[in-house]
């Protein structure tokens, strides 16, 4: 059971972020699935690692504070549907130990993949890109951005931090 609980730490979380980063590059969306695979694989590593109630009500309060705050944010149109899940199914993993670092490095990654975005929308698409329709969508300049992978990214610079990783002797 225990190795079984291992690979879940190793490989469910890390997975999960790189096919939300890579989905929302590609197609500028974020499934539910990819939130409700964070969140199953949260109850299920809870039940495994023998989490407290305590500890538990923890992760869901970060949970529930990250997705009040993005609620809004998306009311407002400011990020998608699915950044806002993706950020608070995240949340759920790190809970309020590792929120603000969380935070803090996806707002950052946001920023610096906006201005990145902002030139390469400047410059002609290079003809490699042309035809292909995920780039040409990220080449137009009415189009957002894709911040599923500053999202995706910062949780992936956290997660090494975390208890689940600790665990099984951290990266």
């Amino acid at each position: 059971m225990a190795m079984l609980t291992e690979a879940i730490e190793l490989t469910l979380f890390p997975a999960v972020m790189a096919f939300a980063a890579a989905s929302d590059l590609f197609t500028m969306t974020i499934a539910n699935r990819v939130s409700l695979m964070l969140v199953g694989g949260f109850a299920l590593l809870a039940v495994l690692t023998g989490m407290s109630g305590a500890d538990l009500l923890a992760h869901a309060e970060a949970a529930a504070a990250v997705l009040a705050v993005v609620f809004v944010f998306f009311a407002c149109g400011w990020i998608g549907g699915g950044d806002a899940k993706l950020a608070a199914a995240t949340a759920l993993w790190l809970g309020f130990t590792h929120l603000a670092d969380y935070l803090l490095y996806a707002s950052l990654l946001g920023g610096a993949l906006t201005l990145l975005l902002i030139q390469f929308r400047a410059l002609p698409l290079p003809q490699l890109f042309v035809g292909r329709e995920w780039a040409e969508r990220l080449h137009r300049r009415d189009s957002g951005v894709p911040y599923g992978i500053a999202l995706a990214a910062a949780a992936l610079l956290v997660y090494p931090h975390t208890e689940w990783m600790t665990a099984v002797g951290g990266i």
